[in-house]
C-alpha cells in the first residue's frame, strides 16, 4: 500500500475536517465511499450537526429519514466495500443507529414503488429480513422482474424466430408473415374498377427459415459477488428467457466459493434471485469446472460466464479447465457485464488470458447476448 493510500484511509476514516491537515482529498470511488460513511456515521451527532463535515438536511451525512436513500445507500455499500466491511456497515445501521425501513418494516416496503434500485437492495439485505417482511419482498421483486420480462423478452426471443423465407409459401397465417406483395398480385382479379376496391380472397403468407438450435445448450454460469448484482438480475431473466425456447437446454449456475445449480429454477426468475447469496469470496474455477461436467455434445453448447474475473481461487485450474472446453468445441464467451448499460469494471489482466486461449470475452446486453447464441445455433 502507497503512502497516498494510507493518508486516503485516514480521510476516510477522520472525515472531511480532516482533509486540510491531511493535504488528502478524494475522488472516484473514495469519495463515494466518503458519502455512504457519512450517510451512517454522520447520524451521530443529530440534525443538522456533523463533525465530518456535512450537515445539510438531504444530504448523504444527514440524519434526515428517506425511504428512497436507504435502497440507494445500501447498493452503495454493497458494491464499494469488502464483505467483511458490509457486515459491520449493516449492523450498525440496524442496531446503531436504527435504519430498519427497508427490512423491518413490512408495510412500508409494500407501498414502496417498484424500481430496479429497490430490487438490488432487497437482494442485498433479504438475509436480515424475518418471514412477513421476507413475503412482502419476494411480492415486490416479482413485480420488478416481471417488468424487465416484458422489456426483454420479445427482442431476445424473435433473434430465434428466424427470418422470412421469400422463397416458400406458408399454411400457416400469422400476422407477421404475412406477404402483402404476393397477396396483391394473386387476387387482382377480384379488383372491383368501380367501388376501387380490392377483395382479397387468398391471403399469402410466408415461410420462416427455422434456426438449427435443436439440441444446444446453453449454459449460464454467474459470478454472485456483491459487485455483480445488476449481471445477477439480468442473467437470471435471460436464462428463463431461453429456458422458454424449447430448442435450447438451459442451465443456471450461480457461484461464490461455493457452486449452486439453480436450473431447477430458471423458469422462475423470482425464485432464482431469492436463493442468490449476494457476496462472498469468489471461484471462477470451482463454477467453471461443474459447468464443463454438464457438457452433452461440446460442439452444440455454449457456456457464457459472467464475472468481473477477480479471481479467488485457482489461476491455473481456471486457465486449464477453459483451455479444455475451448479445445473440445465448446463456445465459450466471457462477460464482465450483463445489463442494460454494458459497463463493465474487470480484471483485465486475467480476462485477456482467458481471451488468448479463446474465451472470447466482452460485455453485453441480454438482447446482444441472444443475438449472439442466436449466430452460433443457427
Amino acid at each position: 500500500m502507497t503512502a497516498r493510500d494510507h493518508l486516503t484511509r485516514w480521510r476516510l476514516v477522520l472525515g472531511a475536517d480532516a482533509e486540510q491537515g491531511l493535504g488528502q482529498g478524494l475522488g472516484g470511488n473514495a469519495a463515494r465511499q466518503d458519502a455512504a460513511l457519512e450517510y451512517l456515521y454522520g447520524r451521530e451527532y443529530g440534525q443538522g450537526r456533523n463533525v465530518r463535515g456535512r450537515g445539510t438536511p438531504g444530504s448523504p451525512g444527514s440524519s434526515d429519514d428517506s425511504v428512497l436513500s436507504v435502497p440507494e445507500w445500501i447498493n452503495d455499500v454493497h458494491e464499494l466495500f469488502p464483505q467483511r466491511t458490509i457486515e459491520r456497515l449493516e449492523r450498525d445501521a440496524l442496531e446503531r443507529y436504527s435504519i430498519t425501513e427497508l427490512v423491518t418494516n413490512a408495510d412500508l416496503l409494500s407501498h414502496a414503488q417498484p424500481s430496479p434500485t429497490l430490487l438490488k437492495a432487497v437482494l442485498q439485505t433479504k438475509h436480515l429480513m424475518n418471514q412477513e417482511v421476507l413475503a412482502v419482498a419476494r411480492q415486490l421483486v416479482r413485480r420488478v422482474i416481471e417488468q424487465l420480462l416484458e422489456k426483454l423478452a420479445r427482442p431476445v426471443r424473435s433473434v430465434f424466430l428466424g427470418a422470412a423465407n421469400r422463397q416458400r409459401r406458408s399454411f400457416q397465417k400469422v400476422a407477421k408473415n404475412f406477404d402483402a406483395r404476393a397477396t396483391i398480385r394473386a387476387n387482382l382479379r377480384h379488383f372491383d374498377v368501380e367501388k376501387r376496391q380490392l377483395s382479397i380472397r387468398t391471403p399469402h403468407f410466408l415461410s420462416r427459415v427455422r434456426r438449427q438450435c435443436d439440441r444446444w445448450q446453453v449454459i449460464i454460469v454467474v459470478d454472485q459477488s456483491g459487485s455483480m448484482v445488476d449481471s445477477v438480475i439480468h442473467a437470471a431473466v435471460t436464462a428463463s428467457i431461453f429456458f422458454g425456447i424449447r430448442t435450447l437446454k438451459s442451465h443456471l449456475i450461480a457461484f461464490d466459493t461455493n457452486v449452486i445449480d439453480l436450473t431447477s429454477d430458471c423458469h422462475d426468475p423470482v425464485e432464482t434471485l431469492m436463493k442468490v447469496q449476494l457476496g462472498g469470496g469468489t471461484d471462477i474455477a470451482a463454477a467453471m469446472s461443474y459447468a464443463a461436467t454438464l457438457v452433452e455434445n461440446p460442439r452444440r453448447t455454449i457456456v457464457v460466464l459472467i464475472t468481473d474475473f477477480f479471481e479467488g481461487g485457482s489461476e491455473s485450474r481456471l486457465m486449464s479447465t477453459t483451455r479444455q472446453l475451448v479445445e473440445s468445441g465448446v463456445s465459450v464467451l466471457g462477460l464482465a457485464a450483463l445489463d442494460s448499460r454494458a459497463d463493465p469494471q474487470y480484471d483485465r489482466r486475467l480476462a485477456q488470458l482467458l481471451a488468448n486461449l479463446g474465451m472470447h470475452v466482452g460485455a453485453m446486453t441480454p438482447g446482444e447476448l441472444a443475438e449472439w447464441v442466436a449466430s452460433k445455433v443457427k
